[in-house]
């Protein structure tokens, strides 16, 4: 693992996660042509799920952007998978959709996904910015507090 974005990581503190399987009938990510899709990464840490609960209720707004923070290493994680641990394949983010498990008439999902955001700048610069959808759910899976899926352009 070496190259410009594992240097990056390495300059950012961070350690990739380890992929975890799938829990049901689907596959970590797809490649087709020059895009992969990656599919929704959750609050899954080191020992397991993190930010189980509800943003608004359980967890601040800081809290949450950790918790999309979080989402978008496992999604780095795929990609790493994805690329055979070559990050600097990757040619640029192109579209991010973030789900906030919130409250009723929680309004600030934009300010809760934007620890994926700037997490993807972080690591690749401005290859990092993309597109981006922030929407509000009224549960997700096993009560994760966010879950955030990706698209990418591979080189």
């Amino acid at each position: 693992m070496t190259g410009r974005v594992h240097a990056r990581l390495a300059e950012l503190n961070l350690v990739l996660p380890k992929p975890v399987a799938p829990v049901a009938n689907y596959v970590p990510f797809v490649i087709s042509g020059s895009l992969v899709f990656v599919s929704g990464q959750v609050t899954i840490g080191p020992n397991g799920l993190e930010y189980v609960g509800i943003v608004g209720k359980d967890f601040d707004i800081e809290q949450g952007k950790l918790a999309a923070r979080l989402c978008a290493l496992n999604i780095i994680g795929q990609l790493n998978i994805a690329t055979h641990e070559n990050l600097d394949r990757v040619k640029r983010i192109v579209k991010v959709t973030g789900f906030v498990n919130a409250v009723p008439g929680f309004s600030q999902h934009p300010e809760v996904i934007n620890g994926a955001s700037d997490l993807f700048v972080e690591v690749f610069g401005d290859a990092g910015r993309h597109a981006r959808a922030a929407v509000g759910a009224g549960s997700l899976p096993r009560n994760v507090a966010v879950e955030v899926e990706a698209i990418a352009e591979l080189a």
